[in-house]
């Protein structure tokens, strides 16, 4: 039979066991909560040493907590040995956890050109996208600058309304309330050095006011021909002039110049202002998760990888088709045409991705190297006129419309030559895509609007086959679809059911919508996320730009020195110049 404590002893071991209880949460809490935990041990131990009162401190100001602490502190201090604070970190967060998002740090983006279409339809409502998503800083800061006489609040509405029509996200009013709280607007012409201050202080106030750490990307979504002005007005008004510890980039949207001259020129201007590895070139395709997944399917496999060369390819197909005119784009669309504007950037970048070897990381350097060694084995066809091909669409009935011709739009001259349908035949002289064509096209008023990558394989060497049995089969293909319906296929022979031999093409597809239940982001959501994160993985350097100007350039001299553009009907698949073309190495063109 256990004999009963004295008083004064339980008082002595109740009072104990709080304080151990009190050491074992402020352990738990960490550093930033141990003065709390303290008051907390403070009030248990004058609790148990018979304080009638229980401690109200949360209702108390700061100086009256401080003081009830430290009285607290002096009454526990013979029964609590003080305990240093503990470093402390989550453990749930582990780098490895790819459920956690990249998320970009404090930061704002200036727009140029705020009031394009460009930023309406896609930058604004990628923003919003990123914020809704929680990948944007909370203090993240908006700037617009464009030749409005508009105040913060009649841009913030600008940007509500293209958010509520353009998002792919739900609206949340909770989010773009904290977004708009960062929303500037500065009004004014490029040539307006009073607006440039204006933005240099409309920069300093959103550092002060919202965190943003001296961190901007200044966004060109302007004419192509404005660009030098813009870099020398950011300089000249110390915008480029990042405090320490803080950067500043430039984006730039193509097309990069004209030709190759033009190129380099704009190259050294920009790069008089910002380094090379401030400046980010957006090619919106690369931003596209099935551009992406090109490198995912290559190199994370080992079925495709093998017969990727010259041993198994019969040839590679890369179209970018669409199936609208150029719209009210006139006076930017004439004297640039289809190669300038898609086969230069889109369709070169493509064809980089789907032939460069492995690369050493999955980095920009790693990715520079390899696709500069694809675009500088290009090698151009011997006979121009042979295997290359412009054409403009003419008039006709698409989509149950009648439309008009290229030369009967709005703002074009009649007697432009530029062209809205190109193709080209390249060759690559390396090891492993010798003598393999590469067949680019692209094209407005086409059959419908769609992106792919065709590697068409070559036929089997023998078959046992009779021709009746295999009459209907084609050649094995694996088609990357880069939009609409993203994903790929996968085209082999089957035998046909039934009690003869008849072999049929059949398809195998997968497609990211039905594969995975997140839906992908639009390229610029990636795109601008990368570039506030500084990951220039997805986009072009200016070496591979000259590159591809290299390229083209020959092809566009030529052009402009023999006829003009062949015709082609609205609505089909261009002209029948570029069937010949392929005619004559005994292929066609696929049909998408």
């Amino acid at each position: 039979m256990s004999e009963e404590l004295p008083a004064g002893a339980a008082q002595e071991t109740k009072a104990s066991k709080e304080a151990k209880e009190t050491r074992t949460a402020r352990e738990a809490a960490g550093p930033l909560h141990a003065e709390e935990a303290e008051e907390a041990g403070a009030a248990g131990a004058a609790t148990a040493s018979g304080s009638p009162k229980a401690p109200r401190s949360a209702k108390k100001t700061g100086t009256a907590r401080a003081a009830k602490g430290a009285k607290g502190r002096g009454a526990a201090a013979k029964a609590v040995e003080p305990v240093a604070p503990l470093d402390w970190s989550n453990p749930l967060r582990d780098p490895r956890d790819r459920r956690l998002p990249r998320i970009a740090g404090p930061s704002g983006l200036v727009i140029f050109g705020v009031t394009g279409d460009l930023s309406r339809r896609k930058l604004m409502p990628a923003v919003y996208d990123l914020a809704n998503r929680g990948l944007l800083p909370p203090g993240f800061s908006l700037v617009g600058f464009a030749r409005r006489d508009w105040e913060d609040q009649d841009f913030a509405q600008v940007v509500h309304d293209a958010v509520k029509e353009y998002a792919r996200t739900p609206f949340r009013e909770e989010v773009w309330q904290q977004l708009s709280e960062g929303m500037r607007f500065v009004p004014g012409d490029f040539d307006d050095d009073q607006a440039f201050e204006q933005l240099h202080d409309a920069v300093e106030e959103l550092d002060a006011s919202r965190g943003t750490s001296g961190n901007y990307a200044f966004y060109l979504s302007v004419p192509p021909k404005f660009f030098p002005k813009v870099v020398q007005q950011l300089k000249k008004h110390g915008l480029t002039d990042a405090p320490d510890g803080s950067w500043r980039r430039a984006v730039i949207e193509k097309p990069f110049g004209h030709d190759l001259d033009s190129a380099r020129d704009l190259n050294a201007l920009v790069h008089e202002v910002f380094d090379p590895e401030q400046v980010f070139r957006i090619d919106h395709y690369l931003g596209k998760e099935t551009v992406q997944n090109i490198l995912a399917l290559r190199f994370a496999n080992t079925m495709y990888e093998p017969i990727w060369n010259r041993s198994y390819v019969d040839h590679v197909q890369i179209t970018m088709a669409e199936d609208i005119g150029i719209g009210g784009r006139a006076g930017y669309y004439d004297g640039i045409g289809a190669a300038r504007d898609v086969i230069q950037n889109h369709l070169l970048q493509l064809m980089a991705l789907t032939a460069m070897e492995e690369p050493a990381a999955f980095d920009a350097r790693s990715l520079l190297t390899e696709k500069l060694k694809v675009l500088r084995a290009v090698r151009l066809p011997d006979d121009l006129g042979e295997h290359t091909v412009r054409g403009q669409y003419a008039g006709g009935w698409q989509g149950g419309a009648q439309v008009p011709g290229y030369l009967e739009e709005e703002g074009i001259d009649p007697a432009s030559t530029t062209d809205t349908y190109a193709a080209i035949k390249l060759g690559i002289d390396n090891r492993r895509w010798a003598g393999v064509p590469f067949y680019l096209r692209t094209g407005k008023r086409l059959g419908r609007r769609v992106t792919e990558i065709a590697v068409v394989f070559q036929r089997a060497p023998h078959s046992p086959f009779d021709s009746t049995a295999t009459e209907e089969l084609g050649e094995n293909a694996i088609v990357i679809r880069v939009q609409p319906d993203e994903g790929m296929t996968v085209r082999f022979g089957s035998k046909v059911p039934g009690t003869s031999m008849e072999i049929r093409d059949v398809s195998m597809d997968f497609a990211y919508g039905e594969s995975f239940t997140e839906s992908s982001p639009e390229a610029y959501e990636r795109l601008i996320l990368d570039v506030l994160l500084g990951d220039a993985n997805l986009f072009p350097r200016h070496q591979e730009v000259e590159e591809s100007w290299r390229i083209l350039d020959p092809i566009e001299e030529y052009w402009a020195s023999h006829d003009k553009p062949a015709q082609y009907a609205s609505g089909g698949w261009g002209p029948r110049e570029a069937d010949e073309m392929l005619a004559r190495d005994g292929r066609s063109w696929r049909r998408p």
